[in-house]
Order: structure tokens, then C-alpha cells, then sequence
């Protein structure tokens, strides 16, 4: 019985159900965050691998149909949380079907506003907030489409604003 060609290649550099890009936040308490992350954003927890001192060592969320993994700070593995750092400069852009009623439910469960929701000239409702663990959440719904001139004269507008 011989094997099929993918079979013999063996599994697939992608798992099924992931996505060749997925965040991996690094988090100080990164078993909060989790917790957050589903009061936050409905989360769906996969799997949460908590090490003998009872931190988080490996967790994956389903938010939408993207996997989020986090893991705790660690200075063994060089893993800096957005605390330890002072900031961060990546933002993590949520497309939800309700961009207001997800925004208030962030802020709710303890997320900061940086940016108020609004409508905004490439055609989203969009507000940014910061959740508890320093990572920065873009928060949007497509509410109509602009085609690419109209997108570059209305940032344009605005930028004169």
C-alpha cells in the first residue's frame, strides 16, 4: 500500500484551521487577558496551557474567525509584554458587526478609549481602545464602499480640516 503524495509530504506548514498570520500577544498576566478577551470581545477559548507556577505559558481564542495566542512575559524567552516595554506600536484591527455596541462592550469590561467610534473617510465606523494588558484594539464595521479616488480626495479634506 503506498502513500499519497501528501501524505508522504506529511502535514500541511498551516493547520487547517488557522490563518498564515495569527497574533501572538504577550501579556503580563496573560491568563486575565484571556479572561478578558471573552468578556471583551466574545472570545472563544481553545486551549490554555498553564505552567507549574500557574501562569500562562500557551493560549489560544477564537475572536470571529481568527485565532489570537497569547503567552505570559517572560525574560527567559525574551518576550516583552506592552507594559514592560512602555507601549506598543501595533494595533489589532476587530471587524464586528456593530462597531459602537462592541466598543462600549471593551470599554465595559475595562478597556480604554483612545478614539471614540466615528464614521471615517474609507468607508468604516471606527474607535481604538487600549485594553488592560497595553495591546491596542481598532474596532470597526464597513458601513459603505469608497472607491480609491474618493478615498484619497476625502483624506485629503480631512487632513486640511
Amino acid at each position: 500500500m503506498g502513500l499519497s503524495p501528501d501524505a508522504a509530504a506529511g502535514p500541511s506548514p498551516v493547520p487547517p484551521d488557522m490563518h498564515a498570520v495569527t497574533p501572538h500577544l504577550i501579556c503580563r498576566d496573560a491568563a486575565g487577558a484571556m479572561d478578558f478577551y471573552q468578556r471583551a470581545f466574545g472570545a472563544r477559548e481553545a486551549i490554555r496551557l498553564d505552567g507549574p507556577d500557574g501562569k500562562l505559558v500557551h493560549g489560544c481564542l477564537w475572536i470571529g474567525g481568527s485565532a489570537v495566542m497569547l503567552m505570559e512575559e517572560s525574560s527567559v524567552c525574551q518576550a516583552d509584554s506592552p507594559d514592560t516595554l512602555g507601549g506598543t506600536p501595533v494595533s489589532l484591527h476587530l471587524y464586528v458587526p456593530d462597531a459602537d455596541a462592541a466598543f462600549e462592550r471593551a470599554v465595559k469590561a475595562g478597556a480604554s478609549v483612545m478614539m471614540p467610534p466615528s464614521d471615517m473617510f474609507w468607508g468604516d465606523r471606527y474607535g481604538v481602545v487600549r485594553d488592560p494588558y497595553g495591546h491596542r484594539w481598532s474596532i470597526a464595521s464597513h458601513v459603505r464602499d469608497v472607491n480609491p479616488e474618493d478615498m484619497r480626495a476625502a483624506m485629503a479634506r480631512s487632513a486640511g480640516a
